[in-house]
């Protein structure tokens, strides 16, 4: 037992420092993107935003996707229906809007997920004459110059997408809030200058209208419940690239009990199974790899410190892989940092939030692999799905 663990904590740690070297490039890539000019380019964009529920910030995150400083777009907000409760407040968004805003309806979603229904919806329903598509989450709240940095790249007419991704900020210092954050960041760094591995982020990714309409994006979302996923395979498929924008850095505000949290978690587990199942299992992998050397770690350590044995060697194996986490955990929050200036002050009091509880981040990711290979069903925004394959979903309850 004690040779598997000598071996497993070498591998960790020869893991980690690999890591932070990516990490360390990928704060590198950050900056010079924070450095770039957007340029002038300023096509007519049409921006996208389903809706569903109220949710904490609701207005203010809508009002922002209507004050950018791109003179040439107008926003489309698409619920499935009048009784929704969000209803009043886009109204009141729309109404009050400096630019161009419109409300559309949906109609209730058949086999297939009901944000992928309200994009659909939304796209079909669009006036001629949009060169870009841009599709945004009601619980994000982008910066005044975020959808002219988000369209900038597609002036060149080779990339398929450019999409960001979210920065979560809690609302409260409730327990799962935090670790909700926590379990967020290292998304981020799956993310970065390698076009090849990167996948469009439903909260933030803009695409040509032509392109969208060649790789066949509506096509893909017919069946679908993933509109990031299915998008990322159309655009895999048509070769075309995806380039990641941490510039466009997208902050939202949450609110969660640990109900919320392991569905939120496990949804997004589960969908990465049933989209992307290589990287999937290669990431389950990973982080049960991860959490079985720290509890051997931490089990012989405590061990050998009852039996009055040396126990420092097991104890800094152990410590030494936390401690290259949080290194990473340290750049993420660096770049939190410097592509969200405004919120600077805040993200650094919440820092410790990702070196302290990001450690440990993994023990919960393995949770949410394990449920995700025990089931295909998952509830979103009071909808149930089954999700048979990429190709097929099954509304179960509404």
């Amino acid at each position: 037992m004690e040779n598997l663990f000598y071996f497993l904590g070498f591998v960790q740690i020869l893991v980690g420092v690999y890591l932070v070297y990516e990490g360390v490039r990928w704060l590198a890539y950050a900056r010079r993107r924070a450095g770039t000019d957007p340029g002038f380019y300023s096509p007519r964009t049409a921006v996208i935003c389903p809706c569903k529920g109220v949710e904490p910030g609701l207005e203010r995150n809508l009002t922002a996707l209507c004050e950018f400083d791109h003179q040439n777009y107008e926003v489309f907000f698409v619920l499935a229906s009048e009784a929704d409760p969000a209803v009043s407040i886009v109204k009141r968004v729309t109404a009050q809007s400096r630019g161009k805003a419109h409300l559309a309806f949906a109609g209730a979603p058949r086999e297939c997920g009901e944000k992928v229904h309200n994009l659909r919806a939304a796209i079909e329903q669009l006036p001629e004459g949009f060169e870009i598509l841009v599709f945004a989450d009601s619980d994000g709240r982008p910066g005044h110059s975020w959808l002219r940095r988000l369209t900038a790249p597609l002036s060149d007419s080779r990339i398929g997408a450019a999409s960001t991704m979210r920065w979560l900020i809690p609302n409260t210092n409730n327990f799962p809030s935090l670790l909700l954050a926590a379990w967020n960041a290292p998304i981020l760094t799956m993310l970065g200058e390698d076009t090849s591995k990167n996948f469009c982020w439903g909260g933030g990714t803009a695409i040509r209208k032509a392109v969208f309409e060649q790789s066949g994006v509506l096509e893909e979302w017919q069946h679908s419940v993933s509109d990031d996923y299915s998008m990322t395979s159309a655009l895999q498929r048509a070769g075309r690239p995806i380039v990641f924008l941490p510039e466009c850095l997208t902050v939202s505000y949450v609110e969660t009990d640990f109900d919320g949290l392991m569905e939120f978690t496990n949804r997004q587990m589960l969908i990465t199974r049933v989209y992307s199942p290589k990287m999937w299992a290669t990431a389950g992998a990973t982080h049960l790899l991860f959490c079985g050397t720290i509890l051997l770690g931490i089990g012989l350590t405590f061990r050998n410190l009852l039996a009055g044995r040396p126990a420092l060697p097991f104890a800094a194996l152990t410590f030494l892989p936390l401690l290259l986490a949080a290194i990473r955990s340290a750049l993420r929050v660096t770049v939190g940092q410097e592509m969200l200036p405004t919120l600077k002050s805040q993200i650094q009091q919440q820092s410790w939030i990702h070196l302290l509880l990001g450690v440990w981040v993994p023990y919960l990711y393995a949770i949410n692999f394990v449920a995700s290979a025990t089931t295909r069903t998952i509830r979103w925004r009071g909808i149930r799905y089954e999700l048979i394959s990429p190709q097929q979903t099954r509304i179960v309850a509404r």
